[in-house]
């Protein structure tokens, strides 16, 4: 797929690609791949726009402005099915899910900065329901006045309840009339001569005056706002976005978007704000600095989106421009480290180059690594490292617990394998690597180099890289090819810090499979393997019986008795939990 677009007037929309005087050098490149042309008739131009967006972020065009990022905005969920509700961190799709949602913030570390200036004013629980109902005694989140220890009914149902009341008209906005009805309650305490609950009150005044001087914005009323501010400079684009909720700020994230070659500002920022709101919902405002393309349209459909009201404008005065200005300061900045951080990146991957001897720049080096503890749960990763920094949607993980893989260097040749003969095989299936990275020594690289004759690769440059004695970081033995004496780069080499990193993140990506089979396994009841039993009759048979072991002890007549479970579906269990005993 090369490009996506929605047009009023498809043949219009198609004969303007071809005219040369219009045509721009993007436009030209990309007819000369174009093998065909795919069109679909929408009912409306809401439709059409929302399925030019979904087209866009599933196919990823080359063509089309991209806009890559994968990570989910992250919430504070306040459950409300519990009697002493819980006020935590949630990441994920909101729709459907039960309690109040407050944000989204622009970050997980924005989320629990908030929740530990929460707590210190509002000493409400953020143990999971399984820890609540498990513990006997206050923990330490107690001892330590963040938390007001209902678990251990240290506190009425009646008196957490306001403190529930209490977080929620701060986290809607409303701190003003929170601040007024505490000094109300302080000075009502303090005339009843309770002095330890009046300073307890003042206390979480001066709390909570600090935090609406951190998040204040000088905006009038609870509005829900996101301010978008578009920065260009060197052919780099930055769209800086503010999250303002409840007329509280929650923070910003910078954005960059890709294919933008060519294309003006209004564009860039209208195909960004369409794919932005894909899947997430529209505030009832949101603050631009340049006008988009088809603001009109883009309205509609976000209003529709909302079910509300959204209003995409460009303020001129007010708090409202101060903020907009605000968001272009930073995204200047972000662009400005953006921008020296590529120049910096395209400087340490040229010196790889020439310490290496590669044909040319590395575009995409993948890292291979092996983890297990005392050959248990053995696995293989595959992470991918490329001019943009981490490919995270591109890393991969191999099962390598097979027989015959005795020990690392053979589990290591087994990846290289599988992963190489798929993409000489189906050569749309991946890309080449310019430079594979193998985590271990010599062995290593003689099993990736048997794995290359094997299957006839030529122009593929392995190097394993080894610790050096003592496993200190910072004296790593690199393993070239035709190479007899390991190479070592001095320790303040910008090249050696790169492969360090690009090593240790493969190890990471290892170590986090190996352990999520690792408890796979721990849990692993006999009963999984029981033909007939699936999930939820495992589960009703431990919450009936309580363990295996009493299941085995059991009559065909009791375990009949369980709702749902035939005598000989019964004797089926019986027999089998008997034999395996």
């Amino acid at each position: 797929m090369l490009y996506v677009g929605k047009a009023k007037a498809l043949r219009k929309r198609v004969l303007s690609y071809f005219n040369k005087n219009s045509q721009t050098e993007k436009t030209y490149v990309m007819l000369l791949q174009a093998k065909g042309l795919e069109f679909t008739i929408t009912a409306s131009e809401n439709e059409a726009l929302i399925l030019e967006s979904n087209l866009i972020k599933n196919l990823q065009p080359r063509y089309n402005v991209l806009l890559k990022d994968g990570k989910s905005y992250p919430y504070l969920h306040l459950s409300l099915d519990h009697k002493f509700p819980r006020l935590a961190l949630f990441r994920g799709s909101i729709d459907g899910k039960k309690g109040r949602f407050f944000g989204p913030y622009p970050s997980v570390n924005a989320v629990r900065e908030t929740l530990t200036w929460l707590q210190r004013i509002f000493p409400i629980r953020q143990c999971t329901d399984i820890q609540f109902s498990g513990r006997k005694r206050p923990c330490l989140q107690y001892q330590i006045k963040r938390c007001s220890g209902p678990c251990s009914s240290r506190v009425t149902e009646a008196h957490y309840g306001v403190w529930i009341r209490e977080v929620t008209l701060f986290l809607q906005g409303k701190d003003r009339q929170l601040v007024a009805r505490l000094k109300e309650k302080m000075w009502q305490v303090s005339k009843d001569l309770a002095f330890e609950e009046a300073a307890q009150l003042r206390d979480r005044l001066k709390a909570l005056e600090y935090v609406q001087k951190r998040q204040g914005t000088g905006l009038k009323g609870h509005r829900d706002v996101d301010i978008m501010a578009l920065v260009q400079n060197e052919g780099f684009t930055v769209v800086q976005v503010f999250f303002i909720r409840g007329g509280l700020n929650l923070g910003d994230r910078s954005h960059f978007p890709e294919n933008t070659d060519g294309l003006s500002p209004e564009t860039i920022l209208s195909a960004f704000i369409q794919q932005y709101y894909l899947d997430r919902s529209p505030p009832a405002e949101i603050l631009v600095n340049i006008t988009v393309d088809q603001q009109q349209w883009l309205t509609e459909a976000l209003t529709q989106k909302r079910g509300g009201v959204v209003k995409i404008h460009r303020p001129q005065r007010g708090a409202t421009r101060q903020l907009l200005d605000l968001a272009h300061s930073n995204g200047k900045k972000a662009l400005q480290r953006h921008l020296s951080n590529k120049a910096s990146h395209g400087q340490v991957l040229t010196q790889l180059k020439e310490i290496l001897a590669l044909d040319r720049v590395p575009e995409r080096i993948e890292c291979y690594d092996i983890s297990h503890i005392q050959d248990t749960d053995p696995v293989g990763s595959m992470i991918v490292y490329s001019q943009r920094g981490f490919e995270k949607s591109a890393y991969r993980k191999f099962s390598v617990d097979k027989e015959g893989l005795n020990d690392d260097t053979a589990r290591m040749g087994h990846v290289l394998m599988r992963r190489f003969q798929r993409l000489k095989e189906q050569p749309d299936s991946g890309v080449w690597p310019d430079l594979v990275l193998l985590d271990g020594g010599r062995g290593q690289l003689n099993a990736a180099l048997s794995v290359a004759e094997e299957l006839q690769l030529d122009g593929l440059f392995m190097v394993a890289i080894a610790k050096g004695p003592d496993r200190n970081a910072g004296r790593e033995r690199f393993f070239l090819p035709e190479q007899t004496e390991p190479l070592v780069l001095p320790v303040d080499s910008p090249a050696l810090f790169l492969l360090q990193r690009i090593r240790d993140e493969a190890h990471r990506f290892a170590i986090g499979y190996h352990r999520l089979r690792r408890s796979k396994r721990q849990t692993r009841s006999v009963l999984d393997t029981v033909p007939g039993v699936g999930t939820k009759r495992k589960k009703a048979l431990l919450a009936h019986f309580g363990s295996v072991a009493v299941m085995r002890e059991a009559s065909v007549e009791k375990l009949a008795e369980l709702p749902g479970m035939s005598r000989k579906l019964a004797e089926k269990i019986s027999r089998f939990l008997n034999e395996t005993s």
